[in-house]
């Protein structure tokens, strides 16, 4: 019987991108909203690791399952790495993607392409209810462009433009994208972290 993997998140996409990532995995993937967890874990780390390690421990005892939590964002070289840690919440607990996209194009202004050079950070934890933890990391490089281009992703994947594909992530298929991402790369360690650790507790 697949193992229950909580998966810390309320983004429908985020939670559609893990179902694809780990499909190979004995897991059966449920999400905060699928247990009724109303419980918000605030992000208090200086780094995505922490935050990252923060929300899959608080989300594993409060639920008692296996838990999955990342933190990931996008660092601007121009703007000493900003958003940073702050990328889904620079905007205010209301700002849609389309607010942040938004507000990260107006700082950046007409800076010239050599210079809009920028990598999507992705830190995954994973915990257990009884505090075992293990974490893997992923970073993907690109160019934010000035204008959004592409209906696929969320977040800031309109402007992240990804050189050897002459494409945003918005426009890369599931496939492309989960190959070079961020997310897709540190998922792809944690897995085999996590593959290992089922295989253990079997």
């Amino acid at each position: 019987m697949p193992t229950q993997l909580l998966v810390a998140t309320r983004n429908p996409g985020k939670v559609r991108e893990y179902e694809e990532l780990l499909a190979e995995l004995p897991v059966q993937i449920t999400w905060l909203e699928e247990q009724g967890i109303e419980r918000e874990v605030e992000e208090t780390g200086a780094t995505f690791q922490e935050n990252a390690i923060l929300k899959a421990m608080e989300y594993a005892r409060a639920s008692g399952l296996l838990t999955w939590a990342d933190d990931s964002g996008l660092e601007v070289d121009a703007l000493d790495g900003w958003p940073g840690v702050a990328s889904a919440r620079h905007a205010g607990p209301d700002a849609s993607d389309s607010d942040r996209v938004d507000i990260l194009l107006e700082r950046l202004g007409d800076l010239p392409y050599h210079l809009r050079a920028a990598v999507f950070r992705c830190v995954v934890a994973v915990a257990t209810p009884d505090e075992v933890i293990f974490t893997a990391d992923g970073v993907s490089s690109g160019v934010i462009t000035p204008n959004p281009r592409g209906s696929n992703g969320f977040g800031y994947d309109p402007v992240f433009f990804v050189p050897k594909y002459g494409r945003t992530y918005a426009q890369l298929d599931a496939a492309e994208k989960h190959s070079i991402s961020h997310r897709g790369r540190a998922a792809r360690r944690a897995k085999v972290l996590l593959a290992r650790y089922l295989q253990d507790e079997a």
